[in-house]
């Protein structure tokens, strides 16, 4: 079994942060580990906003957040719990990615006013 590598916090770059959370199911997987308040399995995000992903779509979402250093994964069976770092990271790059996960909701609600 592969083992999983995290990156410290200090080689946590904007850039990985930023291309990490270029993608709204990523900033919604983030969002929700973060609501959770606890580690969620890969397979508690199976559906997201209602459309079900690939499990292999899905492990490369998690594969990207781990890498860019937004989740901590830790083995637990054949599963993956995941926890955000986003306390570790607060001190790094202040409200940025709270700011960037507000600003999706918000780009979300204004395109569901405009659809209704």
């Amino acid at each position: 079994m592969r083992s999983i590598n995290h990156p410290s916090v200090e080689d946590i770059t904007v850039e990985g942060v930023l291309h990490a959370l270029s993608d709204p199911t990523r900033a919604r997987i983030l969002a929700q580990l973060i609501q959770s308040q606890c580690a969620q399995n890969c397979a508690s995000f199976i559906r997201i906003k209602g459309k079900p992903l690939a499990k292999s779509t899905l492990s490369q979402h998690f594969r990207v957040l781990r890498e860019a250093g937004l989740i901590r994964s830790e083995r637990e069976g054949v599963h993956l719990r995941n926890t955000p770092r986003c306390n570790e990271l607060r001190a790094h790059f202040g409200t940025l990615i709270e700011t960037i996960l507000k600003s999706y909701t918000s780009q979300e609600g204004i395109s569901k006013r405009r659809r209704g």
